[in-house]
């Protein structure tokens, strides 16, 4: 591999340089951070000595190689750091290389990222003569996909990580620039900060909420399902109506609930594709489940399932919890329209979309593959107006 040769590039107000020894208490303070700690493949704990060898050693080591180049990020006026930018890998056979990025805490807000991205990238196919620049992150790392979304890339799909994150997720996304891509200096990009893709980054990035809801003198609250309300889901899930009107596994057991926690509910979250609730009474007990999941093919329509725990059924509970995700959604996620679907004949189904305020839109013939056979499904629909 030969040898890239160290620059420094000033753009966008920022000064990027190779990394100096005198960096390393800065890199060693910033990376004491849970976020850069959560999110990247630094040591745990970060030791001061893991900074200087960062700053020196293995720094110094991918410019000789040509393995990498990476860059500390600087105020371009005052010389401070502010964060950690560069090719992580570069692959000369495919000219290609990957962006990796940290931002300081200090730094945050401060679109710090997305422009030292950009001038890396435009480096990069200038420079370099590079034709492809890859980014991967692990899934629910919306903060680094943002900044990817506004410096440009196209995120493409999941790709398994090869190295993930100590008690993090195997699964990442990954996205692609190309040069004809990059947008210039201080251009404005389809992700900005008042977009749809940050507003849900804003959400999903942080832990799921609880919502609260009234039904009758009850107060429920709609929270992130735990391994505590499992057993509670298998004998829901084994219930014979359940069963009948829903497409739960049967027999259904607990490792069936187990993967739902693991591989459904917390994957939705972590992916902003929806959001999977345990609805708890005032004894925060277990009395359902109601899942919003947000439509692939429309990011402003939404469908939802809910299942109601056999002694809770009939206390009004799911009406008023479908209300509140349904308000959720709309203001907090930018939905316009929440869809509900039921066989044909889920009566109990229908009484609660009807609640909740859902308007019956008709009947989809052989609407849903159930237990082996095409059923007929109801349809109803939620708008933001029906709830005002």
């Amino acid at each position: 591999m030969a040898r890239v040769e160290p620059v420094e590039i000033i753009e966008d107000g920022l000064l990027l340089r190779p990394w100096r020894a005198e960096d390393a208490d800065a890199v060693h303070h910033a990376c004491q951070d849970p976020d850069i700690q959560r999110w990247t493949t630094v040591p745990r704990p970060y030791l001061p000595e893991h900074a200087l060898g960062f700053v020196t050693e293995i720094s110094g080591t991918a410019w000789a190689d040509g393995t990498g180049a990476p860059f500390a990020v600087c105020d371009a006026d005052t010389g401070e750091l502010l964060a950690s930018c560069g090719l992580v890998s570069i692959d000369r056979g495919l000219d290609s290389g990957e962006v990796g990025y940290w931002t300081a805490p200090w730094a945050r807000g401060r679109n710090v990222a997305v422009r030292a991205t950009r001038a890396v990238a435009r480096w990069a196919f200038d420079a370099l003569k590079l034709r492809r620049i890859i980014w991967q992150a692990e899934i629910g790392n919306h903060a680094s996909r943002l900044v990817a979304l506004r410096a440009g890339f196209r995120i493409e799909g999941e790709l398994r990580l090869a190295h993930p994150a100590v008690d993090g997720r195997r699964e990442g996304w990954i996205g692609s620039l190309f040069p004809d891509e990059l947008a210039a200096p201080g251009e404005p990009t389809p992700a900005g900060p008042d977009t749809l893709p940050a507003r849900r980054a804003a959400v999903f990035g942080r832990p799921q909420p609880v919502l609260f809801a009234t039904a009758g003198a009850t107060e429920l609250r709609l929270r992130p399902l735990e391994e505590r309300d499992l057993d509670a889901v298998v004998a829901t899930c084994q219930d014979e109506e359940t069963i009948r009107w829903t497409t739960v596994p049967h027999p259904y057991q607990h490792t069936h609930a187990e993967g739902f926690l693991r591989d459904v509910a917390s994957a939705a979250w972590a992916r902003g594709t929806g959001a999977s609730f345990a609805i708890a009474d005032a004894h925060d007990r277990y009395a359902g489940s109601i899942d919003l999941r947000i439509s692939a093919a429309c990011p402003l329509v939404a469908d939802v399932g809910f299942m109601t725990a056999p002694h809770a059924r009939g206390r009004g509970f799911m009406p008023a919890a479908l209300t509140t995700i349904s308000t959720w959604g709309f203001t907090t996620l930018g939905l316009a329209r929440v869809e509900w679907r039921a066989n044909v004949g889920n009566t109990a189904s229908r009484r609660v979309a009807e609640k909740a305020g859902f308007v019956f839109e008709g009947t989809a013939r052989a609407g849903v593959q159930h237990r082996g056979e095409r059923q007929d499904v109801w349809v109803a629909a939620l708008l933001p107006e029906d709830l005002m």
